[in-house]
């Protein structure tokens, strides 16, 4: 499954978000992780509406990989129960979905 999917995740420092994505990127499990931020988050957890400043992760990579990214998150995040959703790229540039598939196709081998 080479279907190109965007992951996305948020973190509450800027640091752990650069880790993140060197190590995504790095076992090439991602193509690219690009990080936004900070951003201010309202959220309610364990019963309390909570306000927080955090930095997004949006990774690009290919939905045969996600569970192993998924896993990567978790061994690395500091949140107890850590935002991860997939997006499904359903268009895009032939080109650069190509460059994408190409980047993370050593992670099977």
């Amino acid at each position: 499954m080479d279907d190109a999917i965007q992951v996305l995740t948020t973190t509450d420092n800027r640091p752990l978000a650069v880790t993140m994505a060197q190590d995504l990127v790095g076992s090439r499990l991602a193509a690219c992780v690009q990080i936004s931020g900070p951003v201010t988050s309202v959220y309610r957890w364990q019963g309390r509406m909570e306000t927080a400043e955090e930095w997004t992760c949006t990774i690009k990579t290919v939905r045969r990989l996600y569970p192993a990214v998924e896993s990567r998150i978790r061994q690395l995040h500091s949140y107890e129960e850590p935002e991860i959703v997939v997006l499904d790229l359903i268009a895009g540039s032939p080109t650069y979905l190509a460059w994408l598939r190409e980047q993370v196709t050593v992670a099977d081998e």
